[in-house]
């Protein structure tokens, strides 16, 4: 049974959280250059500010921009975690191939450990991440930008 964290929207500022904080001063990429916007449409991120910003709040540690493929959302679900189904009262729009999310940095490290991890785009990619996950792996499955 996967956890609170895993599922669309859990965590989300505004849906259980009115108020929740903010990001604060500009976060930096895996690269160490300043964090790019993952995608504005569909809007993503634990703050919804399309960015993979991360704060107290966000227990699953949406660190990952990751461009979606159908093969990690076929695994995504079959682990319990249905990314497909859009689900409103998340603000969450349901995802498909070709996407880009700001995905939990678990649920890629356990893709990458199945073998079927989506792309990564680096520039979007929260710094934070490379506390669980290896920048070469990371790099090993850059998407282009």
């Amino acid at each position: 049974m996967p956890s609170d964290a895993d599922q669309p929207g859990a965590d989300q500022p505004g849906v259980d959280q009115p108020g929740a904080e903010q990001p604060g001063p500009r976060a930096m990429n895996v690269l160490r250059t300043p964090l790019e916007p993952c995608s504005m449409d569909p809007m993503t991120g634990f703050f919804r500010d399309g960015c993979c910003n991360t704060g107290a709040g966000d227990r699953g540690l949406h660190l990952v921009c990751a461009v979606m493929t159908e093969e990690f959302l076929a695994f995504s679900q079959s682990v319990g975690n249905d990314l497909s189904t859009p689900r409103p009262e998340y603000r969450f729009p349901g995802l498909t191939p070709g996407v880009r999310w700001c995905l939990c940095v678990s649920r890629w490290k356990q893709a990458f450990d199945a073998g079927c991890a989506p792309g990564v785009v680096l520039e979007a990619t929260h710094v934070s991440a490379l506390e669980f996950v290896d920048l070469d792996d990371l790099r090993a499955h850059a998407a282009s930008t």
